[in-house]
């Protein structure tokens, strides 16, 4: 529908189009700032086709939109789309007035050639607020518009110069907002940097701290462990009653105490090997073994403690040909001895079923133990391995514990390459699952070198305890009461190096921690020296032992943990007696 027609003739006219188009916008609806962005439009393009053509015409038409067209019969414009594009640069500036009036509506077309004029046509979309044709009465607009008398152009361009003044001013206001904008910014991204580094510098303390618990746990291992130890070795002295019968009252309160020890021992050890591995001192000692032994002796540990007659203990049938392993064998039997640990506490009837199977294309080795105990929610079955996390139920509050078995389990695991899986339903049982590669990646040869000793028939063996600790010597003396040996003992490190030289002696028990020299040292010295050198030495010592350790360590003919002095240190002498590798 066609508002109005306005020819371009003269300069004067180009004035009337914008006059024209701000009157027309006004009618539509249109607020004062698009009346100016139209108004503009319209100026740049009428200017075009009286300054470049010679004149032309403009139609205001009312559809859909506010459509206005611009025609005229020039020469044409050789390249419109390197105009469009913004790659073309002309010395009169035509090229400017097309693009400043692209940027001010909402739909932009030009139609140019050669020979045959320009047609250009200008789209704007109509206000929210305003009626939509055919509502639009017309005729009523065009009488408004044959009303409105057209003003000078003097006054249209004094009209225009306050226009482009209240524009600056209102650019001024908001180039003002805008830089107090900027201030407050400025101030805040001070405020949050000094936020940030001081955030940065608690994260830090926090790690500092964390570092400096894990070394000084990991660090405290011979302190914690050596009288746990102590108290475990000869609680169970008692126990067994080897000086002499107990009445059922003292075999009650030793059997307290060999408990509670024994029960403090595994929380210790478990926060102590957490420590190790946050603090990176965990490293993973390989060996050769081979499945069924690793699960005949975690079958004699873990059966004790299975007092729950409604409870079965069963260990799987092993399948045929099972390979052997080449992986930390200790890591993997703590892992096991977690997951079965858990099950007795948690399970109260049915059954415990332990069992391996061989995963040949991956050569993975599975371990699983499954129970039909109080089950796992599922909300909870990523937490279980979050550190002292314990599951808030009845059956949790009547067992002990520290929530690290789990969280340790899958930090061995990751450390072997494995991994751990748990499939659980609440009330109905659990089953974990240890995934590991049958060879471990860094696998290397055992660091602990063996020897063989032989003393004849016609005297006892001689042995010399090098020990610091009297209650270490004390349960090493304990072990080898059995044997037909001879004891000698020395209190530290430089009385045992001299009595080894001056007598002869056929064995010799050393600790590794010692105020006046280091066991590592001793064992140095005793194979450099010529009058020592052939002389077996077991290492007994309640350090946990890296490999840089045991190859520091590998002129000793064995090691032997002091929490497992009475049944291993009394087997390996008789081993070495018996030139036995």
């Amino acid at each position: 529908m066609l508002l109005l027609t306005v020819k371009i003739r003269s300069e004067k006219d180009v004035v009337l189009a914008r006059q024209r188009s701000r009157q027309v916008a006004a009618l539509l609806g249109f607020d004062s700032q698009e009346q100016i962005r139209i108004a503009t439009a319209v100026s740049e393009i009428a200017r075009n086709a009286y300054q470049y053509a010679g004149g032309g015409r403009i139609e205001f038409s009312l559809g859909n939109d506010f459509r206005i067209e611009i025609l005229d019969t020039g020469h044409g414009i050789a390249d419109v789309s390197s105009i469009l594009q913004g790659r073309y640069h002309s010395t009169t500036g035509m090229g400017l007035g097309i693009q400043g009036a692209r940027r001010l509506v909402d739909e932009f077309m030009i139609d140019s050639a050669p020979g045959r004029g320009t047609k250009v046509c200008l789209q704007k979309r109509l206000p929210k607020w305003a009626s939509k044709p055919p509502n639009h009465d017309v005729k009523r607009i065009a009488g408004e518009l044959a009303r409105l008398s057209t003003e000078d152009p003097y006054q249209e361009l004094d009209l225009q110069s306050r226009e482009l003044l209240r524009t600056l001013d209102d650019l001024r206001t908001r180039q003002e907002e805008l830089a107090q904008l900027n201030r407050e910014l400025e101030d805040t991204n001070r405020g949050v940097v000094a936020l940030y580094a001081e955030l940065d510098e608690k994260a830090e303390h926090l790690k500092q701290a964390n570092r400096l618990k894990s070394m000084f746990l990991s660090n405290m291992s011979h302190e914690f462990r050596t009288p746990l130890n102590s108290i475990m070795a000869l609680s169970k002295i008692l126990l067994d009653r080897l000086d002499g019968p107990l009445t059922s009252e003292q075999t009650k309160q030793v059997s307290f105490i060999h408990n509670a020890a024994r029960e403090l021992t595994d929380m210790v050890n478990d926060l102590l090997d957490l420590a190790k591995v946050e603090a990176g001192k965990s490293e993973v000692q390989v060996s050769e073994f081979d499945v069924a032994t690793l699960l005949g002796t975690l079958r004699g540990m873990m059966r004790p403690l299975s007092t729950n007659a409604e409870v079965q203990l069963v260990f799987e049938e092993l399948p045929e040909e099972l390979p052997a392993l080449f992986t930390d064998e200790g890591k993997v039997s703590q892992i096991l001895r977690n997951f079965v640990s858990n099950a007795l506490k948690f399970t109260e009837r049915g059954e415990i079923r332990v069992g391996c199977t061989y995963d040949e294309p991956n050569d993975v080795m599975i371990f699983s133990v499954s129970d039909t105990g109080i089950g796992i929610a599922p909300e909870d079955q990523d937490q279980i391995f979050q550190q002292y996390y314990q599951i808030d139920s009845p059956q949790q509050r009547k067992v002990k514990g520290t929530g690290l078995g789990l969280p340790l389990s899958r930090k061995f695991a990751e450390m072997l390459g494995g991994s751990i899986d748990v499939k659980s339903q609440h009330v109905v049982g659990s089953q974990f699952t240890v995934r590991l590669p049958r060879i471990f990646r860094a696998f290397g040869a055992p660091a602990v070198s063996e020897g063989a000793i032989e003393t004849g028939t016609h005297r006892a063996l001689r042995v010399l305890i090098i020990d610091d600790e009297a209650v270490a010597r004390y349960l090493v003396r304990k072990a080898l009461a059995v044997l037909p040996a001879e004891i000698e003992e020395a209190q530290g490190a430089l009385q045992g190096i001299q009595f080894a030289r001056e007598h002869q002696i056929d064995l010799i028990v050393l600790d590794l921690v010692m105020p006046d020299a280091s066991g590592f040292q001793l064992l140095s010295d005793l194979k450099s020296d010529p009058s020592t050198r052939d002389i077996p030495i077991v290492i007994h010592t309640s350090l946990t032992l890296g490999e840089a350790e045991q190859q520091a360590l590998a002129q000793a003919s064995a090691i032997v943990s002091k929490s497992q002095t009475e049944p291993n240190l009394r087997e390996v002498v008789k081993s070495l007696v018996a030139g036995a590798r």
